[in-house]
């Protein structure tokens, strides 16, 4: 674990910056180097924006809010997968007196921050974490769908580093097209179906189960059971809609669709081709398969939508268990 902002000398700082920062490039994006593959997105500056983008958008979605736990004075509080940092700047304004850490796999956060923000480039799939266990008051989990083999054992480690009665809570976007309607043309297991967004979901399944190390693509609806297996109690789930383009008639759904729809094309690529070329795909056939899912994102005769989950829990005091 490497905290970027932890003074050191000037040998030792240089040793640690090349060996986090000198970045892989690959297809014309750039990817981590600490623990390189484990992550299979990229974390080029294109991305950085489009994760902005991203956050700014479920916070729409979420009236505002960043989160959603009882939260009274809390000290500690930890951000797993941070990428741009962005959540932990925001939550540094309205908790100036808790010290805010964020993690992730590359130190792509901005240099300037808060006084309360922290950053380290931390692998959190590791067994040991740097805390001790009850250390944290609050810890947020977002996004990490397609990035760890198992989520249930991130769970178990927060539990384990939570303070008794402290909280957390997890964002994710289910990437499984859904539709109330009927406008999507059905799944076709036996080959490529009519609605390009399947197809490129199961690819992403298959990759993610069949490809090693193996990664859990489609977790966001299990996060509820997994919490309570666990030992967390008080466990709530929220379920909301994100259209996948401006197909709603309601003004502030279009509009959310509209977010949705250019975050979705901006990731496509990104989101594709480590997991298409493992499976033995080449460039121009991802290329031209993309070109179909970008029409099918596209199509406002599909009333096509994704699940956004937040899933809160708490863990017990020991005389509650």
């Amino acid at each position: 674990m490497h905290d970027m902002q932890e003074p050191k000398s000037e040998c030792d700082t240089q040793s640690l910056t090349d060996s986090v920062t000198d970045y892989p490039v690959e297809n014309g994006r750039r990817y981590h180097k600490y623990h390189e593959g484990a992550y299979p997105y990229p974390n080029d500056e294109k991305e950085l924006e489009r994760l902005n983008m991203q956050h700014r958008m479920f916070k729409l979605m979420m009236n505002n809010k960043i989160y959603h736990v009882p939260l009274v004075k809390p000290d500690q509080i930890l951000d797993i997968g941070t990428g741009t940092g962005i959540w932990p700047m925001e939550m540094a304004k309205l908790f100036p007196n808790a010290t805010i850490t964020g993690t992730d796999l590359s130190p792509v956060q901005p240099i300037e921050v808060p006084e309360n923000v922290h950053f380290l480039v931390d692998d959190a799939t590791e067994e040991d974490w740097l805390w001790e266990p009850n250390y944290f008051d609050f810890i947020h989990i977002g996004h990490m769908t397609g990035s760890m083999p198992s989520f249930k054992r991130i769970l178990r480690q927060a539990y384990k580093h939570l303070k008794p009665g402290a909280y957390i809570e997890c964002h994710e976007l289910d990437p499984k097209p859904q539709c109330d309607d009927g406008t999507m043309p059905p799944e076709n297991p036996d080959g490529f179906s009519a609605y390009a967004v399947h197809d490129w979901f199961d690819m992403n399944m298959r990759s993610s189960q069949e490809v090693e190390p193996t990664r859990q693509f489609r977790i966001a609806h299990r996060i509820q059971k997994w919490m309570k297996d666990v030992g967390f109690v008080d466990v709530e789930q929220r379920k909301l809609m994100m259209p996948i383009n401006t197909w709603p008639t309601d003004e502030y759904l279009s509009h959310l669709g509209g977010i949705s729809e250019r975050n979705f094309l901006d990731a496509l690529s990104g989101w594709s081709y480590k997991p298409f070329l493992a499976l033995g795909w080449s460039k121009v056939e991802i290329e031209v398969f993309l070109v179909d899912v970008r029409k099918s994102i596209q199509n406002r005769n599909i009333h096509a939508y994704m699940e956004y989950y937040v899933v809160t829990g708490r863990k017990p005091f020991p005389d509650e268990k």
